[in-house]
């Protein structure tokens, strides 16, 4: 699968892929495995830009906010403790990982987790919102026609978008029939060495994985009131020290399992035929950040389809994930 493109990074390509998933006829059938050590998601008409060689540059130290003591005493405000129960957790990550080697990339790797742990007729409809120069659009159409049919749906929101977007941002995270989760700071494949997909630089060492993880998080929770769940990496690479990272931070990696609409570059056509390929306990990948695309009009086509075969719709933290 093929997650990337259209997000709004400058480099990004246009990978030309169909979705391999089951027949919505089938809920029953099980997922096909593929081997961890690289994603399942290469199209074969483009190759990842990475490094030849994993190397691991040395962490520069996390800084630590100048005004808050070390230890804090007990009438310290809640928020003087997190800024700093937050860096001592910072570095004692970098400490810990700061030397260890990655040995597995891809969008498929143990920890980044693909379907819902049901055999319930149920569906995760996720939308990213990745923001940046070409990527800051809002989706107006298909939100709308979520709202109408009372389709829930999670939403990774990227913090390019979120400041593009402030005011749709609180009009989303104010209602309930949808879910804000965490699509990063900057929008980077969670490596921690540098490497690169689709051209896009990863997160260079361990210190950059942390704040590509926590900044956008810190903000969606001052913004709202609630620290998102779930993380979704730009690209949705990840190589395996990031993936603890990330666990270590406290978030589940959301990956997926049906490719709806291939960075919002599929037709109507095809994101018909992506989504009424789903099947039981399926999480979607499609995007909300381009309304100049065909997203909206195949979502819309294949809603009634799949209610009509007996499937709900239901956000990400309905139900565990693996």
């Amino acid at each position: 699968m093929v997650a990337l493109s259209g997000c709004g990074v400058e480099g990004a390509g246009t990978p030309v892929v169909e979705p391999a998933v089951s027949p919505v006829q089938s809920p029953s059938s099980e997922p096909t495995s593929a081997p961890v050590e690289e994603s399942r998601g290469i199209s074969p008409v483009r190759s990842l830009e990475t490094p030849e060689t994993l190397e691991t540059p040395a962490d520069p130290a996390i800084d630590v906010p100048s005004d808050v003591p070390a230890d804090v005493p007990p009438d310290t405000s809640a928020f003087a403790s997190e800024l700093v129960s937050s860096a001592k957790l910072s570095l004692s990550l970098v400490e810990r990982y700061q030397t260890a080697i990655p040995h597995k990339w891809g969008e498929n790797i143990p920890g980044v987790r693909t379907h819902l742990v049901t055999q319930d007729k149920v569906i995760a409809l996720t939308f990213d919102a990745c923001g940046g120069k070409e990527g800051s659009g809002y989706d107006e159409k298909l939100i709308d026609y979520l709202i109408k049919e009372q389709i829930p749906a999670t939403l990774f929101v990227n913090a390019r978008w979120l400041s593009a977007n402030p005011d749709m941002f609180a009009k989303l995270a104010g209602n309930p029939l949808f879910e804000i989760e965490n699509h990063g700071t900057e929008h980077r494949p969670l490596s921690v060495n540098g490497r690169a997909a689709y051209g896009i630089a990863g997160t260079k060492d361990v210190s950059d994985a942390i704040r590509e993880v926590t900044g956008n998080a810190d903000e969606i929770e001052k913004l709202t009131g609630r620290r998102p769940l779930f993380f979704r990496s730009g690209t949705a690479f990840y190589d395996d020290i990031a993936v603890d990272i990330a666990h270590d931070l406290g978030f589940q990696l959301a990956g997926y399992n049906v490719l709806g609409d291939a960075g919002a570059t599929f037709n109507t056509e095809q994101v018909y035929n992506a989504l009424t390929k789903a099947r039981s306990g399926s999480i979607v990948l499609a995007h909300m950040n381009h309304p100049e695309k065909d997203t909206a009009e195949g979502v819309m086509k294949a809603i009634p389809v799949m209610q009509k075969a007996g499937f709900r719709f239901v956000l990400l933290s309905a139900y565990p994930v693996e």
